[in-house]
């Protein structure tokens, strides 16, 4: 071998290279595999995700990038054609951008495929007549973005060491994040009427002295609730594990994203989900000069103070202000570069 000496010795030149990617792979396998990025619509979410993403891929992690804001923008800032499916942007780096339409589509064609297989086929124009109501009913696109999230989260990870979640603003995302619970919760009560239904089943064929044999086959809209139990219960576990999952808020340093950041992290706090620290995004550069920015800055200081002191105890990262957009992976190699040299997160 090329590191080994005539005697099949490590030679000492080749121990710092061994070391080095010994403790990479250590530093890999207790990194998060599930990132999600947050915050006020307008602070720099899709940016500070991407260059995350790409500082993963840089290290030979194989990452997938997926967003989840109906208002996709990943495409549009890594210069490339990205859509339902992953697109390989470089190398070990995909993008995938969840399109809320044709999610809530398969979600709703899944659904109503279940009932055709339930149903008496009578019924079956008025249960494609109940779907369309509820596919125009307010949640309906959230509900089956959630269920493309989950499918992501519990199929990518065979596939990938990394995914990252590029959110949509605050609002939308903890709403999400909350589904997991809610969408249980509503489970396991349908679950518990079946499981009454069943018994009153039971106790008529007892009335009327029907044999065991003669019994309906198992009950398939209990296994259809169970299975989905199950999933939520899953991805509910994943999101809540901080070994799995780390949220990442991304704000300025602005009041109005201060405040938000914090009302987000206090309820992310009540669901459980753990959060892994802050990009301080668009800090205006020591080499920024002039009246108005001199008067901007002065401003600027008394928000970083408030950052610094509000969120004490999670990793901050500041990220200065480009002085032109951010464009294509040359473009956020800067912030990825920022990202790593300060050990941002799992890197």
């Amino acid at each position: 071998m090329a590191h080994a000496n005539g005697n099949g010795e490590i030679s000492p030149r080749w121990l710092p290279v061994l070391l080095m990617r010994l403790f990479k792979k250590k530093a890999v396998s207790k990194a998060e595999t599930i990132a999600f990025f947050g915050g006020k619509g307008g602070v720099g979410k899709t940016t500070c995700s991407a260059a995350y993403a790409a500082a993963l891929a840089r290290r030979g992690i194989k990452t997938l990038l997926v967003s989840t804001d109906p208002a996709h923008s990943v495409g549009d800032l890594l210069d490339i054609q990205a859509g339902p499916k992953p697109v390989e942007a470089a190398n070990n780096l995909w993008v995938r951008e969840i399109d809320p339409e044709e999610a809530s589509r398969r979600y709703m064609d899944e659904v109503q495929g279940n009932l055709r297989g339930l149903a008496d086929p009578g019924l079956w124009k008025e249960v494609e007549r109940q779907m369309d109501f509820a596919a125009a009913s307010p949640g309906a696109d959230e509900a089956a973005l959630f269920e493309d999230m989950v499918t992501t989260l519990l199929s990518a990870e065979s596939e990938y060491d990394r995914i990252v979640f590029d959110t949509a603003p605050t609002g939308h995302t903890l709403r999400l994040l909350s589904l997991p619970e809610l969408m249980g919760v509503w489970v396991e009560g349908m679950l518990a009427r079946r499981r009454k239904t069943q018994e009153m089943h039971r106790m008529l064929h007892h009335v009327a002295g029907v044999s065991e044999e003669s019994k309906e086959p198992k009950d398939r809209v209990f296994e259809l609730l169970e299975r989905r139990k199950h999933r939520f219960a899953a991805a509910r576990e994943r999101m809540l594990d901080p070994r799995i999952t780390s949220f990442y808020f991304v704000l300025n340093p602005e009041r109005l994203s201060i405040l938000e950041s914090e009302k987000a992290m206090d309820r992310l706090k009540r669901y459980g989900v753990p959060v892994g620290g802050l990009v301080v995004n668009r800090v205006l550069p020591p080499e920024a000069a002039g009246d108005f920015l001199n008067q901007r800055r002065v401003q600027e200081k008394e928000y970083l103070e408030d950052i610094a002191d509000r969120f004490k105890g999670f990793h901050q990262v500041k990220v200065p202000m480009k002085p032109t957009d951010i464009r294509g992976l040359d473009g956020v190699g800067a912030i990825a570069d920022l990202l790593e040299e300060k050990r941002f997160g799992g890197l």
